[in-house]
């Protein structure tokens, strides 16, 4: 199959096939008329490393699975170095989840604050003799 039918199959652009081989991702095998040929082989290789970066794998990070694909293997993570992969990432993800689980922690402080400070200044204006309160929007007192 010819490069626009590849990226039709595969749902991307003849841009980004051409930008894969420049990065040794994807070599095209040239016809006699000199256009880029593809088979469902290299459909394969090219779902791999879309898939794996819907994941969030940066496109460097496909490189052991597309290699694994290429070596004749079933499976795009039934090598070592793909496995060494998934194990980085996922130390990434954690790590990522750590910190994000301490920002909510502080927005959720953060909240608790700021509900403390309200109900305290709504109690003041009920105090007789306690601050009148201003509309802002109008710029007269209640």
């Amino acid at each position: 199959m010819r490069i626009g039918e590849l990226a039709a199959r595969a749902g991307t652009t003849t841009r980004t096939l051409r930008y894969y081989e420049s990065r040794g991702l994807l070599p095209a095998r040239r016809g006699e008329n000199g256009y880029r040929t593809y088979d469902e082989h290299d459909l394969r290789l090219l779902r791999q490393i879309r898939t794996l970066q819907d994941f969030g794998f940066d496109l460097e990070e496909t490189r052991p699975f597309v290699e694994c694909l290429r070596a004749g293997h079933p499976q795009g993570d039934s090598c070592p170095a793909s496995l060494a992969i998934y194990r980085r990432k996922l130390g990434e993800l954690d790590s990522l989840i750590d910190e994000l689980q301490a920002v909510r922690a502080e927005v959720g402080a953060q909240l608790a604050r700021a509900e403390r400070a309200r109900d305290e200044l709504a109690a003041e204006a009920e105090v007789p003799g306690g601050p009148e309160p201003v509309c802002e929007l109008e710029g007269r007192t209640r």
